[in-house]
């Protein structure tokens, strides 16, 4: 890190806003000697935040962005990467009294901006000459969408998306997309489990009802316990002693990062979604793609991010130019201009607030955090997914939930069990998915 500004404050009235490495990260606006939200556990460290460091707790840490409002009525200061998309260094802020020291771990740039809006404003204004520099066309409409998920979670099963299906009647579902749970294991995504019998003919189904299909994949993870994993070792990204980075651990397993530059690897996540591609299917959620940046040692020497977006441009290849993509556990500004959607929160979940206390895990405290403070990006970069919209009863605060999706969903998606919405769950699942998207949620 080295020094790059220091900026007078009123530290009565400042506000830092962080922005956070993926999609889960905490992102929000502090008063000066707030403490930042940080990893409860270091599985959480490399499953939410950026896994190669931890900022010491005493500083406010923006990944590749940050920015303050100096709260004395002068300009806001937009610290950003000076190439957001292929360097994110950190910027770290700390609190002198009534200054604010900042310091980065690569290049970067200060824009001062005195316009509307405060922070989101300055934001905005800085997401639309990024977007304006890398020539980026204005982002395509989502689809809605039916996504088992939320009600069905792993356990889903065929017969399950089936129901659904068959309960859809007139609502304004235009792809109906088949979560985690049809698969065998995590790396194995066309080898299913047992409670699908037909995978093929599943979205034969779905195609047939008039509806397009959509799949969930995590195609940059490998579970320990997955035929990937045993038969090529050698896909796998390794750390400078030879053994496995670790990605996490879920699903009962260790998780290791797939290495896309190596050609085994790249030809078979080609395979995998040119198969898809051949089912029909054209929505694609690709997960918890975090784990495409990680460092470590790769087949081929590249950077983590370089190789990150070479393997994004690889997934757009196979599943064609006119396939919706949707990015989630994503890097946020390595994506800017190779996604069409963006989840820009952590999920969503029947509970305010998240296990642990720990903001990164599901709950609708850090989705709708997460969610306004990265309102700036939905038309710039992409179409913000706040998450999906669940309005059944048992959903706590649903009526806030269904409040902070109308604001700020750009993408919108149901995700419970159609039987099990009361009339005013199914009024306003209906609602949320007619209602129009407008091209920003915060003006340039």
């Amino acid at each position: 890190m080295r020094p790059v500004t220091e900026l007078p404050i009123d530290p009565e009235r400042a506000v830092i806003h962080e922005q956070g490495w993926q999609s889960w990260s905490p992102s929000t606006g502090y008063s000066p000697g707030s403490p930042p939200h940080r990893p409860a556990t270091d599985v959480r460290r490399i499953g939410a935040w950026r896994a190669e460091s931890l900022p010491a707790p005493e500083v406010y840490r923006g990944e590749g962005l940050i920015a303050i409002d100096p709260g004395d009525g002068g300009p806001v200061h937009v610290i950003a990467s000076a190439d957001p998309v292929n360097s994110v260094p950190a910027i770290d802020v700390s609190i002198a009294g009534s200054t604010a020291v900042v310091s980065a771990g690569g290049d970067v740039v200060i824009r001062k901006d005195s316009g509307p809006d405060g922070i989101q404003g300055a934001l905005a204004r800085w997401a639309d000459d990024v977007a304006a520099s890398l020539g980026l066309p204005a982002p395509r409409p989502a689809p809605t969408i039916w996504c088992s998920w939320y009600q069905y979670f792993t356990k889903v099963t065929e017969s399950n998306v089936d129901s659904n299906l068959a309960l859809m009647g007139s609502l304004p579902i235009d792809v109906v997309q088949v979560d985690d749970g049809y698969q065998a294991e995590i790396g194995d995504w066309l080898i299913p489990s047992p409670d699908f019998t037909d995978v093929p003919a599943l979205f034969a189904r779905i195609l047939d009802s008039g509806r397009r299909a959509g799949i969930w994949t995590a195609p940059f993870l490998v579970g320990a316990k997955s035929v990937v994993a045993a038969e090529h070792p050698d896909w796998l990204v390794r750390n400078y002693d030879g053994s496995p980075v670790s990605a996490g651990h879920n699903w009962n397993q260790d998780l290791y990062a797939l290495d896309s530059t190596h050609p085994g690897a790249a030809e078979y996540l080609s395979t995998v979604y040119r198969t898809f591609r051949g089912w029909g299917i054209d929505f694609h959620k690709i997960d918890f793609i975090y784990a495409g940046a990680l460092f470590g040692k790769r087949y081929a020497d590249i950077d983590p991010i370089a190789a990150y977006r070479d393997a994004l441009r690889l997934i757009r290849d196979a599943i064609g130019a006119d396939a919706y993509l949707l990015g989630c556990g994503a890097p946020q500004l390595p994506s800017i201009g190779l996604v069409d959607a963006m989840r820009v929160s952590p999920d969503i979940a029947p509970t305010y607030l998240p296990p642990d206390g720990d903001i990164s895990m599901p709950g609708q405290w850090g989705a709708a955090l997460n969610g306004v403070s990265r309102a700036f990006q939905h038309g710039r970069f992409w179409v913000n997914d706040p998450d999906c919209i669940v309005a059944r009863p048992g959903i706590e605060r649903r009526e806030e939930w269904a409040a902070h999706v109308s604001r700020f969903g750009g993408l919108r998606g149901s995700s419970d069990g159609l039987d099990q919405l009361d009339d005013w769950g199914m009024e306003t699942t209906h609602r949320l998915l007619s209602e129009p998207i407008p091209r920003h949620f915060i003006p340039s």
